[in-house]
């Protein structure tokens, strides 16, 4: 199947797979893809945010491209429930901004991050670039899909881990199987397992309930107004 890629120099769109595209894209022999392999080289930071358009979600990983798939009906619920959740408790506390995966964090030379949701101080926000994000995230929440789990807790884990995320929520919407991590020191170490209550430790006050993080019940209990009233004191 042929993808197209805008050619910013030559003003057009040119084929993934056309043998004259200098960013040539191989897919594998199996379903929808979720990685591509460049031919030519590593992708830089820099190239990767040149090629990337409104509405493409990817992540680029040590130089290779990563595209993300479309979601399921309980991964958006449970992204939706907590990034409203969260985005009204840090206006009405004035803490930073959080943004969902549709803004480019880059995080290294080859490394550039969409996460699921993110949260940054006013201090970070300070530093945001007209086109992405060049800090990392002081909180990320990655909400788990077959495509990108492998991802989320492995190669995307360790660069959290590496650039100074302080603090990591993985999200499964399937198995409910979540996992808190923390920074202490150099490393994420996990925290909350088997707690009824999640409370952040680098976001000051926020709080989830456990059983408010099962997409079966959304959106109708509770609601993000509901859940809100009891997290703000």
């Amino acid at each position: 199947m042929a993808v197209s890629l805008f050619d910013r120099r030559a003003g057009r769109r040119k084929t993934l797979l056309d043998p004259t595209c200098r960013h040539k894209i191989n897919y594998p022999e199996r379903s929808m893809p979720t990685h591509v392999s460049i031919t030519h080289q590593l992708w830089t930071a820099d190239e990767f945010l040149e090629w990337l358009e409104p509405g493409v979600f990817a992540n680029l990983i040590d130089g290779q491209i990563i595209m993300h798939s479309p979601v399921s009906l309980p991964h958006g619920n449970l992204a939706n429930f907590l990034d409203r959740l969260l985005a009204a408790y840090v206006e009405r506390r004035r803490l930073g901004v959080v943004h969902r995966e549709v803004i480019a964090v880059r995080l290294a030379q080859r490394t550039v991050v969409m996460p699921d949701i993110a949260f940054y101080t006013h201090d970070q926000v300070s530093r945001f670039q007209e086109t992405h994000i060049p800090v990392a995230p002081t909180w990320v929440a990655e909400i788990l899909s077959p495509a990108s789990a492998g991802d989320d807790v492995g190669r995307k884990f360790a660069k959290y881990e590496e650039y100074g995320v302080r603090e990591y929520w993985i999200l499964d919407p399937r198995t409910l199987a979540h996992r808190f991590y923390h920074r202490q020191s150099e490393v994420l170490v996990e925290f909350g397992q088997e707690e009824a209550v999640i409370r952040s430790r680098v976001i000051p006050g926020f709080w989830v309930r456990r059983v408010w993080l099962d997409p079966r019940h959304m959106p109708e209990s509770p609601t993000v107004s509901e859940a809100l009233t009891e997290v703000l004191p």
